[in-house]
């Protein structure tokens, strides 16, 4: 089969489409020929060597993918070959085939193109596990999207909607701006221009969020904790602000606040499996109903997995990047 390896720690460039061998499954797996895979923050940093694949993962870029099932392992009972599928990937997205476990498969949501159903795994499974899940977001409560018009961004504001939440995002431009209010955000905040924390305040008449989704980090810690009500949540999910800052913690005892950070590739597959279960069983059903549609910005051949890297790490799209083999 063909697929994109990293050729050596670096730019878009080190990109290289290859001949490799196909993956060998396991019991537990189905191998899965790729429709589409799409494009995540995490490879980017992947590419340039500061986040490695698991133990055992493929060494591929591609947390997530769409496609049709090809064999299936002798413990598989759920799929059969010839399913139409998408699964979350700990690697392995960016090739004409991936051997993924078979609690990290799913069925391709109703009214959604194979192709497309690609965009939902990775973001679907990070938003629900950790805002949804873990700071038990629910209706009636205010949430921050930070980058609202990312491929997890555009997600979160929809999924938030759909169960009764009060969205605000920032972004970074009157076009992303835009494409936040028409997915439903209540709010959207020009972080190029405004003060976020400010407007959060002038918005909620002074108390703040109760949650707040962020992939800056460091940078905007402080902020967010200033933004956070009275029994509010920071999920931390990404570090593009970088990882280290002072903070003054007594915002935390006075308003009784919770920091909370976590990734999805490094959990373990059963972890994935539990996650992945409550994605199909909570989320689907808003994307069946059309209230949770995929974003898609561009979809590139897979041999154009460099210029879909720069696209990405230009920040001028809204929504997610796929590439089809």
């Amino acid at each position: 089969m063909k697929a994109i390896v990293i050729t050596s720690p670096g730019g878009p460039e080190v990109l290289q489409i290859q001949d490799v061998e196909d993956p060998v499954i396991k019991e537990d797996e189905v191998l899965i020929k790729v429709e589409a895979g799409a494009l995540n923050r995490a490879d980017t940093i992947q590419r340039k060597g500061s986040y490695p694949p698991p133990k055992g993962a493929s060494e591929y870029p591609g947390l997530e993918c769409s496609g049709t099932i090809e064999a299936v392992g002798s413990q598989v009972s759920r799929w059969k070959i010839g399913d139409q599928v998408c699964a979350l990937l700990s690697g392995g997205g960016y090739a004409e085939k991936v051997a993924v476990p078979a609690g990290q498969v799913l069925p391709i949501p109703p009214g959604v193109s194979l192709k497309d159903a690609a965009s939902f795994p990775e973001v679907a499974c990070t938003v629900w596990s950790t805002i949804f899940m873990m700071s038990q977001l629910s209706a009636g409560e205010t949430l921050l999207v930070h980058g609202g018009s990312s491929g997890i961004g555009t997600f979160a504001i929809q999924m938030a909607k759909y169960l009764g939440v009060k969205v605000f995002a920032t972004a970074g431009s009157e076009e992303k701006l835009s494409a936040c209010k028409d997915l439903g955000a209540d709010l959207c905040i020009n972080y190029k221009t405004e003060d976020f924390v400010a407007r959060v305040k002038e918005e909620t008449g002074g108390k703040g969020v109760d949650v707040i989704l962020d992939n800056i980090g460091a940078s905007y810690l402080q902020r967010n904790l200033d933004s956070l009500n009275i029994g509010g949540r920071l999920f931390i999910i990404g570090f593009m602000g970088g990882t280290v800052t002072q903070v003054n913690l007594a915002c935390l005892l006075a308003r009784r606040l919770t920091v909370q950070a976590a990734g999805l590739r490094s959990r373990s597959p059963e972890n994935k499996a539990e996650i992945v279960s409550e994605v199909e069983k909570n989320v689907w059903p808003a994307i069946a109903a059309g209230k949770v549609k995929p974003i898609v910005h561009k979809y590139f051949p897979l041999s154009e997995a460099a210029e879909a890297h720069q696209l990405m790490e230009s920040s001028t799209h809204i929504g997610k990047i796929l590439l089809v083999p």
